[in-house]
Order: structure tokens, then C-alpha cells, then sequence
């Protein structure tokens, strides 16, 4: 029998303890029964109310207002009990919701949509091809930071990829730690939080590689579009490992992209220059990716 390291069984008891924690979070029962009342409680009393009810419904008119705006197929990242993915199934969209409730996930698939119990840092299906990632419903507070949620999603999506992100009401950036309490004395676990409202979720997401292509308001609602921004075929070169090749002038041998490279220095195409310029080689002369 193979041992196990310390390291990894504390890790292993640690994500035992997790899960059995959300599955005694008043949010469990919620996507079963479609009712609240459900909150989030800060330390200092701070109570905000989630929408169950809403939720759990069909998509209304402001929800609508978002997969319109889908390009290519669709991933929700905390769909909940799935009304955003299933409306886009019926109409014929590829879409996939993700949530780390199961009963949502469960709820999701019973009503005609695709889901899967996963964190959107978790590894995902198809990540780096999705068209669009569908961020509403006050998901922009996932992980508790507002920079990292926008940075994932960049790696998600395709070069042409788009995020419809759902900001707070209010110009707030705040991070807190709350619990899931249901007003009635049962609460949950503590966790990080976020909010953030449409200037600082602009902030945010320009300085993760997304341009803001403008807000819109749907009833008493905010959204914002975010587009991937291009990246200059002259500076997408990204050292990732080091390889057994040795030798040769070139502009920092050594290295692999798992890309072709057409190195300046000697003119040469290759899959291993790291777009560092040689010792023998000008900033002028580095190397830039080879066009196919």
C-alpha cells in the first residue's frame, strides 16, 4: 500500500471538513424548496438579502438582457438553481452552468440545462475556448477578491471571448466575511466575500486583460460587458519550462512555449525561444511568434 504524505492527507482531511461544512449551510435546502428567507451577515450586522425566490424562477426581462449579449457557447459561473442555463438551452445555445451547491447543480439539470459541482478555480471543461462567462446575481463577490475572479475568467474565454458581469447597485468595493444565516438562528460557515460596483468592477477587469465595452441597467439592476483584450502577436512570448536543448545562438534557448517562434536573431523558426533576446542579440533583435 502506497504511503500518504502528511502535506497531502491534512489537505484531504481539510477539504472533508469543507465539504461537510456547505452541506450544512442554510443555502442547501434553498434550491430544493425555491424559498428563502436567505441572507448574508457580515460580522458587524450588515445583512444582505439573496434572492431565492428570484432565483428559482424563470429568467425574467432583466435577465434576459444578458444572454442576448452571449456570443458562442456560454459558460454561468455560479448558475445556481439554473434559470440563465436552461433559458439558453431552450434556445438552442450551448451552455454550461458550474456552482459548487449540488442541489443547485441537481435543480439545474432537472429543468433541461448542463451543469457541473465545480468552483470556477477549479479545472474546467473547455477552458481557454468559451465565447462567453455569465457573472450575475452578485457573482462577482466569488473568492473574496475582485481582481483574481476577472483574471479566471480571462483564461476561460477565447481570444474573441466576452464576459457579461452583473455589478453591484451601489459604488461600493468591499471585502468582507460573511455567513449564510436564514433569520431564523441557522448559519453557515464563514467565507470570503466581495461587492463591487460598475467603477471599480471596470478597474478591476482593465488591469486583468478585459476592456469594458459599457455599462447598461435593466430594471434596478447593473451590467457591464467586458471583452478580451488583443494581445500584439510581437509580445506574446511566455517562458513555461525548460527543455534539453542546448546550444546555438537564439534569443533565450533553453526554454519552450509549445508555440512556434520565428527567432530574429537567427531567423530560424523554432518552438523553444522564450522571447528573452540572447546575450548576443539587441532588445531590437528579440524574437516575435511565427504568423502561420
Amino acid at each position: 500500500m502506497e504511503s500518504v504524505e502528511p502535506v497531502e492527507f491534512l489537505a484531504f482531511v481539510r477539504s472533508l471538513d469543507s465539504l461537510r461544512d456547505w452541506r450544512a449551510d442554510p443555502y442547501t435546502d434553498a434550491p430544493r424548496s425555491g424559498r428563502g428567507p436567505l441572507f448574508l451577515r457580515c460580522g458587524d450586522g450588515w445583512l444582505l438579502p439573496l434572492e431565492i425566490e428570484r432565483w428559482c424562477a424563470t429568467a425574467a426581462s432583466a435577465d434576459n438582457t444578458a444572454p442576448a449579449r452571449c456570443r458562442g457557447p456560454v459558460l454561468d459561473i455560479g448558475c445556481g438553481p439554473g434559470r440563465l442555463v436552461t433559458a439558453l438551452a431552450a434556445l438552442g445555445r450551448p451552455a454550461l452552468g458550474i456552482d459548487v451547491s449540488q442541489e443547485a447543480v441537481d435543480r439545474t439539470v432537472r429543468g433541461g440545462g448542463a451543469a457541473l459541482c465545480r468552483s470556477v478555480f477549479d479545472p474546467l471543461p473547455s477552458e481557454g475556448r468559451w465565447g462567453t462567462v455569465l457573472l450575475v446575481d452578485g457573482n462577482t463577490g466569488i473568492g473574496g477578491d475582485a481582481a483574481a475572479l476577472p483574471a479566471r475568467t480571462a483564461e476561460l474565454v477565447g481570444p474573441d471571448g466576452v464576459a457579461i458581469v452583473e455589478a453591484a447597485a451601489l459604488d461600493v468595493d468591499e471585502r468582507v466575511d460573511v455567513r449564510v444565516v436564514d433569520g431564523r438562528g441557522t448559519r453557515g460557515t464563514a467565507f470570503p466575500w466581495a461587492r463591487v460596483g460598475i467603477r471599480a468592477l471596470s478597474a478591476y477587469s482593465e488591469s486583468t486583460g478585459w476592456t469594458a465595452a459599457g455599462p447598461w441597467q435593466a430594471e434596478d439592476r447593473w451590467f457591464l460587458e467586458l471583452r478580451r483584450r488583443r494581445t500584439s502577436l510581437r509580445t506574446m512570448c511566455f517562458v513555461l519550462r525548460p527543455t534539453s536543448i542546448r546550444g546555438g545562438q537564439g534569443c533565450g534557448r533553453g526554454w519552450t512555449t509549445g508555440r512556434l517562434h520565428r527567432c530574429r536573431t537567427t531567423s530560424r523558426t523554432s518552438s523553444w525561444c522564450s522571447g528573452v533576446p540572447s546575450r548576443t542579440s539587441t532588445s531590437s533583435r528579440a524574437c516575435a511568434p511565427a504568423r502561420p
